[in-house]
């Protein structure tokens, strides 16, 4: 029920009220027999006031001054290699990042980030060379400090990149990050209220005092993984059961997803700042 028709309705019982004081015959004929008494009715439960919609987008983006227009998302690889090596330099796009459907593949790895699998065939950077390491703890094996020393250099160049130029390369690129967006299957859906929602989820990522534990499955029948180290699970049921993005803060150790935290805590900032009205 809208508070419009409420309000209306209301109105209309006052009125209806104040006319049958004013214009209702008060007396009664002397042949009438007396009013038979009624029970007064129950008390009527208040109507728990309705809450505002949601507003359409939470965390708009404004375009930059002076953008320029965009190609279409199929044809904007080079448009946004330019932009990208322009911001990080082209030594460090050709180590780091996969300009290749650039957009696309931002838009599906920070959708992935808040499930249970975010498949790096489809990571907007390359993946850190090496392999996940483990040492003995207990019974178990725990996520070893050589592991976190793998991710150095990347959590090195993030800590170095000027966020306010970030988010501003970020509102250029935009327009194509909202069409790969619906593409996935969000027509009409903001890409950046998923993505401050996203940044949301890691920043809430535990952050254990002790060895992570880990684990690998027992595969039964006479395949092996060529691969075993890529099939660690977490002891914990709770650190097993977070997402996907999650579990990759807790990889890189604690050091490091507390330097990454800070760096998403500052670029959230300035994304959701001007959070729409309700």
């Amino acid at each position: 029920m809208k508070r419009g028709w409420m309000v209306g309705l209301g109105v209309a019982l006052v009125l209806i009220a104040i006319g049958a004081y004013f214009f209702w015959p008060r007396s009664v004929p002397p042949q009438l027999p007396p009013p038979v008494p009624v029970a007064s009715p129950a008390p009527i439960a208040p109507v728990a006031p309705i809450a505002p919609p949601e507003p359409a987008i939470r965390h708009p983006i404004q375009a930059p001054t002076g953008a320029v227009e965009l190609p279409p998302i199929g044809q904007a690889d080079e448009f946004v290699r330019e932009r990208i090596t322009g911001f990080l330099g082209a030594k460090t796009v050709q180590t780091h990042v996969q300009v290749e459907n650039f957009a696309r593949r931002v838009v599906a790895t920070v959708d992935n980030l808040s499930r249970s699998l975010a498949p790096p065939r489809m990571w907007p950077i390359q993946r850190t060379p090496g392999r996940f390491a483990v040492e003995p703890s207990g019974n178990g094996s725990a996520i070893g400090p050589k592991n976190a020393a793998r991710y150095a250099a990347f959590v090195a160049l993030v800590e170095s990149v000027d966020t306010h130029r970030a988010v501003a390369l970020y509102r250029q690129l935009y327009p194509l990050f909202q069409r790969a967006y619906e593409e996935i299957g969000y027509p009409g859906k903001p890409f950046n209220d998923r993505l401050v929602a996203v940044i949301d989820l890691l920043l809430e990522t535990p952050e254990p005092t002790g060895a992570v534990m880990v684990e690998q499955p027992q595969v039964h029948g006479p395949l092996k993984p060529t691969r075993p180290w890529l099939l660690y699970r977490y002891s914990d049921p709770e650190l097993e059961r977070l997402s996907s993005g999650q579990k990759i803060l807790l990889r890189v150790g604690p050091e490091n997803a507390r330097r990454l935290k800070a760096k998403l805590a500052e670029f959230r900032k300035l994304i959701a700042a001007d959070t729409a009205t309700r």
